[in-house]
């Protein structure tokens, strides 16, 4: 998991903000707010989770699957960036 030491930092600041937001949904749902703020901050925080889980898998399949992300010239290159491309858009 080399690929997610490299950017730590950034990672545990994205973990922050989405716990950030779950604790603004228990509080949310603790002081009886309106359904719809609890929804929007939600599917904020949904978002956050799988805008992190598009970008760990994108540094898996980099580092542990793909032979050459620069110049990819095989088929199974090709075939694991478009992948990443696809799940990343489903993700959205």
């Amino acid at each position: 998991m080399s690929h997610v030491f490299e950017n730590k930092k950034k990672i545990v600041a994205r973990l922050r903000r989405i716990k950030g937001q779950l604790e603004a949904v228990e509080r949310s749902l603790e002081a009886g707010d309106d359904c719809f703020l609890v929804l929007q901050t939600l599917s904020a925080c949904r978002g956050g989770m799988n805008g992190l889980m598009g970008e760990l898998l994108e540094g898996h399949v980099k580092e542990h699957i793909v032979k050459n992300t620069q110049k990819p010239t095989s088929s199974q290159d090709k075939a694991a960036l478009s992948l990443v491309k696809l799940l990343k858009t489903y993700w959205k």
